[in-house]
């Protein structure tokens, strides 16, 4: 059985999220609907669905998003049950109406690979529901590690909306709590499928709807993302590194650098750190370069 966890705050699309579920082919899920406080009143639209799918309404007392995205997940979350599998859903995100219909027919070869997180394909939608991307695919079994170098070298996109999970997973691991919950999504993914293979169903797909009501919006708080940036790849870098094969790790060290620059956080544990991972893989004249590059900007910055 699926969770379809939906942490509820803005009303704007919330009926055509609403309306994707209804749609459904197959209605063998449950929804469990977070109201965090909203000045928005859903109760007289949900009235309208009350027949057409199975869901649990809880509004909060206090908001929690606006300090804490990934604790009002949790609380949404802790209003399921006994399903095996969760996804969160975006209020404005909307569903292919067969997408938990594929979900179950590809199930068996889901457990068979015991993967514990699943993907969709998606598109982007504006505010008028207008598709702005291709359909974005994946390979139907990709290590989590393949997809994370794919994500961050710009060829594919990423949403917590697409994904499936078991919940014993979550349970281990859990959402880590970054601010805005940015990088939250990413990480999961890494550690609920234990950096091993993620399955990805390409026959159904959400629509991710990007507006300016979406933290995901250019310049939305891009000083503070960059900051969350830091801190992510900062943990990748010196927790994960080795997951990685050689090129993506090349990748992940010049990637991390750029970014301890950016912030001005050059330090000797950090030279040592990326100049010895360098030499482990043998990249040999790549670690001199890279020690030359941080004279250089040390120089600089002492001007």
């Amino acid at each position: 059985m699926i969770a379809i966890v939906i942490p509820f705050y803005k009303f704007t699309f919330f009926q055509e999220t609403l309306e994707s579920l209804a749609n459904q082919t197959n209605k063998n899920f449950n929804v469990y609907i977070g109201d965090d406080a909203s000045k928005e009143n859903c109760s007289d639209l949900l009235e309208q669905y009350k027949d057409r799918f199975n869901f649990v309404y809880k509004r909060f007392e206090h908001n929690l998003g606006n300090t804490s995205l990934v604790k009002q997940w949790e609380r949404c979350i802790d209003l399921t049950t006994n399903e095996d599998w969760l996804m969160v859903l975006g209020d404005d995100d909307v569903l292919s109406t067969n997408y938990i219909a594929e979900f179950y027919k590809h199930l068996p070869e889901i457990n068979k690979n015991n993967c514990n997180v699943v993907r969709f394909a998606s598109v982007t939608i504006d505010n008028r529901s207008n598709q702005t991307s291709p359909l974005f695919t994946h390979p139907k079994i990709e290590k989590a590690t393949d997809f994370f170098h794919r994500r961050f070298t710009n060829k594919t996109r990423s949403s917590l909306s697409e994904y499936m999970f078991k919940k014993h997973a979550y349970n281990k691991y859990g959402f880590y709590n970054y601010n805005l919950a940015w990088f939250t999504d990413d990480r999961a993914w890494l550690e609920f499928s234990e950096f091993k293979n993620i399955y990805s169903i390409n026959s159904a797909f959400l629509s991710f709807r990007l507006s300016e009501e979406n933290i995901s919006r250019a310049n939305f708080k891009t000083h503070e993302k960059e900051i969350l940036r830091l801190a992510f790849f900062k943990f990748i870098t010196l927790e994960h590194l080795s997951k990685f094969t050689r090129a993506q790790q090349r990748f992940l060290l010049l990637y991390y650098e750029q970014i301890i620059y950016k912030h001005k956080k050059v330090s000797f544990n950090f030279w040592l750190f990326v100049f010895t991972s360098f030499l482990k893989q043998c990249y040999f004249v790549q670690s001199i370069k890279f020690t030359r590059r941080v004279f250089i900007h040390l120089r600089k910055n002492d001007h």
